[in-house]
């Protein structure tokens, strides 16, 4: 137990002293770099079958409503592994389960959300039928945070129920990352 949170720990802390440099060529390199404009999502190893559960980011202009996921912000991820080793994305910027994603943001006010269409959903068992879909976390880059997490969300029988939640508080671990608890 103290083993796994001593290594959150580190991991957290090697992520955060890594992120962009500001210029877009800089973003296709190996190494990540520290960056006041980037911003640190973290989705923490959950079950084997969670993990493999991919979530898909939107972002809109919190101002004009208008989708800007890849108009105004680009993106690198990194495996729980290797955090300070950048992985430019091939097409969908997405997580799976011990992913972490760094956005270079433009300066402005977001809203960042994400999403699983149903059809992606392979096997779990849960509740929802439709859509897997998060909270909207708003994000100013004028009062930035540097990490936020996003988990599973379960019912309050720790049951996974087929959502997602953004948060800028460090999750609970046990065997895996606890996921959040939401109304029957």
């Amino acid at each position: 137990m103290y083993i796994k949170k001593l290594l959150l720990t580190v991991l957290l802390i090697g992520l955060h002293s890594f992120a962009f440099s500001q210029t877009t060529e800089s973003l296709y390199k190996d190494t990540l770099h520290p960056d006041p404009w980037s911003l640190i999502i973290s989705r923490p190893d959950s079950t084997p079958e969670m993990n493999y559960i991919r979530c898909y980011l939107k972002v809109t202009d919190a101002e004009t409503g208008e989708d800007v996921t890849y108009s105004k912000i680009k993106a690198n991820y990194a495996w729980v592994s290797t955090p300070h080793i950048g992985h430019p994305y091939q097409h969908t910027y997405y997580l799976d389960g011990g992913m972490s994603m760094h956005l270079l943001l433009k300066p402005g006010k977001y809203n960042i959300s994400f999403y699983t269409p149903k059809e992606k959903v392979f096997g779990i068992k849960v509740s929802n039928k439709g859509d897997w879909i998060s909270n909207t976390f708003y994000y100013d880059t004028d009062n930035p945070t540097n990490v936020i997490w996003l988990i599973p969300t379960a019912n309050s029988n720790g049951f996974f129920n087929g959502g997602w939640y953004i948060t800028y508080k460090a999750p609970q671990y046990f065997k895996y990352v606890k996921p959040y608890v939401t109304e029957d």
